[in-house]
């Protein structure tokens, strides 16, 4: 069964320009589907028309009747007053309706008991207990703290907070209303990691729908099973997330591609023999029919259209050479802001050649470490060197330009000192062409500020280049641009990021600051994530352990089994099996891998057991050296 059907819609803005020319899809009950495509492609629009906000022109939307659809985009009025508690309690509003009926029944059966209010008692209160009356309070909490909105912050008024906040209560209210269908439109934007986390593990065991429109791949690849691309208002279909998307895109764009490069090759060799043959077949009337025949075949054979694809980024970077291995070396670094403490006795040694992320919530102090770093701002106690050689780059995560009503040209000329071809030479590499060039950098989107800036701090004699949120608020092909260039470039890379995919990409080593406290993980940025789930597992468990009581008398304590070093090799010997077990069960996941090659689902199912053995294999291989040590 469909929970949402979108037949042939069509939505124009502008006379003669059909944003949306036909658009049809189905996502059926419990499916979980990624909205891709281009900044204007119709991807909020459709959303809108789906939620019942705007009309389409043409076609129809379907839901189910009895679904309940929740937008993230829309954020209702509230009355005047209302807090950021009572937008969450919104979401309970009939439940909490059957509790003040409760209290009213409790008082009439003071002096009325009859049969009719105990039986209205009775059915309203078991309703009640059933849709959870009792742990409104506790699921509220729960789904605050997930989405990192703090105490304080409930109790304002709804209309003082700032768009963002807003959002993230509107999230939290919609998850509280556990409705069918949710359409998510970049649902993550305003969410610090642990948030999008914790949303990301709600998704995936909501039992709903879900559409969401999101430029946040590590989202995308987690959450949807498949994916729609709006594509000059008609949709594309993918089965599968983000990565399998993005792959099945090249591979698709290279099968039409050689279609149409086979197909203009046959088209030339016909063209030649039909000009040869009307050369040939002046006063021969076969010749010449034979020559139209054939170019009615050429125009049969127009079938496949060339395949556009987005230019790429052709800069490359040639970092300046390290005389010595010291890029950043930190000992003993603290800052406070009032009375919190972002980071104390930080010590850490940054090499030539390494790419580190730095990862914290918001507010945590990374941005702040970067301004020590760039020596915009002062530590409150330690040193923080430079090595001697280093030549910096620095992108903020606020992109200013001394005058922003200068073309692009100009900003390269001016503050660059380039001439004119070599501006010309560089803005090309950097995708900024033809009339582009001539544009006030006031009128560039995000993206186009960011890529600007790299094209002017990335020269040749940077060996250190430091990004802070360098893809924050920009769609998926920004990112891509700004990756490409980050790609070619081979010297050192300090960053700040919520981008998940762009850690992944890049970080080899990750800096966590945390509470205050500064932790230095010389590691993948997916190794980091094992050791931390490893880490909340077992605190969880420690917690979940039952304290057990002292017993009065001593004498009631059993006695605790010693281990015997025959007891130990036994153990040992156990190990060793459990081991090879799991290891035999890794190798024929491995044999299923070569045989469902061609399988993404399966291929990630595969995958997905065997993360869960090597987990497993890892826990034991340690059980083994604990044992091992004490022989």
């Amino acid at each position: 069964m469909n929970d949402i059907s979108v037949h042939n819609i069509v939505k124009a803005f502008e006379e003669d320009k059909n944003i949306l020319d036909g658009l049809s899809f189905e996502i059926g009950q419990g499916e979980k589907v990624g909205l891709l495509g281009k900044n204007g492609a119709g991807k909020t629009t459709i959303f809108r028309i789906i939620s019942g906000e705007i009309d389409s022109d043409e076609g129809d939307v379907i839901i189910p009747k009895g679904r309940r659809v929740g937008v993230i985009a829309q954020i209702p009025k509230y009355p005047k007053g209302y807090t950021a508690e009572d937008v969450l309690k919104t979401a309970h509003n009939r439940i909490y309706k059957m509790g003040q009926r409760m209290e009213e029944l409790e008082k009439i059966m003071q002096t009325d008991s009859s049969s009719e209010i105990l039986r209205e008692y009775d059915r309203i209160s078991a309703e009640f207990q059933n849709l959870g009356g009792y742990e409104l309070d506790r699921l509220r909490n729960t789904v605050a703290n997930g989405l990192g909105i703090p105490q304080a912050q409930r109790q304002q008024e709804f209309d003082s907070l700032s768009g963002g906040e807003k959002t993230r209560i509107n999230l939290a209210r919609l998850i509280l209303e556990e409705t069918d269908i949710l359409l998510l439109d970049e649902p993550t934007n305003h969410l610090d990691m642990k948030a999008t986390e914790w949303l990301e593990d709600y998704l995936l065991k909501f039992k709903g729908t879900v559409l969401t429109i999101s430029h946040d791949r590590y989202f995308l690849d987690r959450v949807v099973n498949r994916t729609i691309e709006i594509v000059n208002g008609k949709a594309e279909f993918y089965s599968g997330n983000y990565s399998f998307y993005a792959q099945e895109k090249q591979r698709r764009y290279e099968e039409q591609l050689k279609a149409y490069e086979k197909e203009q090759a046959e088209i030339k060799r016909l063209q030649a023999s039909a000009d040869k043959l009307y050369q040939w077949g002046t006063g021969n009337a076969a010749l010449m029919k034979r020559s139209f025949a054939i170019q009615s075949r050429i125009e049969r054979l127009k079938k496949t259209e060339r395949p556009d694809r987005e230019k790429k980024l052709t800069a490359t970077f040639t970092s300046k050479e390290f005389h010595g291995d010291e890029v950043i070396n930190i000992k003993g670094l603290s800052k406070k802001f009032g009375e919190k403490t972002l980071f104390s006795d930080m010590t850490a040694l940054m090499e030539g050649g390494e790419r580190i992320a730095i990862i914290g919530d918001n507010g945590a102090g990374k941005t702040t470490l970067l301004k020590i770093i760039m020596n915009e701002e002062k530590a409150d106690s330690g040193f923080l060197r430079l090595g001697p050689t280093v030549k910096v780059a620095y992108l903020p995560q606020i992109v200013k330009f001394e005058n922003p009503n200068r073309s692009v040209l100009d900003t390269l000329i001016y503050e660059e000192n380039y001439s004119a071809q070599s501006a010309r030479n560089r803005l090309g590499a950097f995708k900024f062409s033809g009339e582009d060039v001539f544009r006030p950098v006031s009128q560039l989107s995000g993206g186009e500020m960011s890529r600007l800036r790299l094209c002017m701090l990335m020269k040749d004699d940077v060996n250190l280049l430091i990004l802070d949120e360098p893809t924050n608020h920009l769609d998926i092909m920004s990112r891509e641009w700004i990756e490409e260039a980050v790609d070619s470039y081979d010297g050192a890379l300090l960053f700040v990021s919520h981008d998940r995919y762009f850690i992944n990409r890049f970080a080899t080593r990750v800096w966590e600051i945390e509470n205050g406290v500064f932790t230095d993980y010389k590691c993948s940025y997916e190794e980091y994530r094992r050791r931390k789930e490893i880490a909340r597992q077992a605190a969880l468990e420690s917690a979940q352990k039952p304290v057990k009581k002292e017993k009065k008398h001593a004498e009631e304590k059993p006695a605790q089994k010693k281990l015997t070093p025959k007891s130990i090799e036994k153990k040992i010997a156990r190990l060793e099996q459990e081991i090879e077990k799991i290891e035999e069960e890794i190798e024929e996941l491995d044999r299923k891998s070569q045989e469902f090659s061609s399988d993404y689902v399966k291929l990630m199912e595969i995958e997905s057991e065997k993360q869960k053995l090597r987990e497993q294999s890892e826990e034991k291989y340690l059980q083994w050296e604990e044992l091992s040590e004490m022989i």
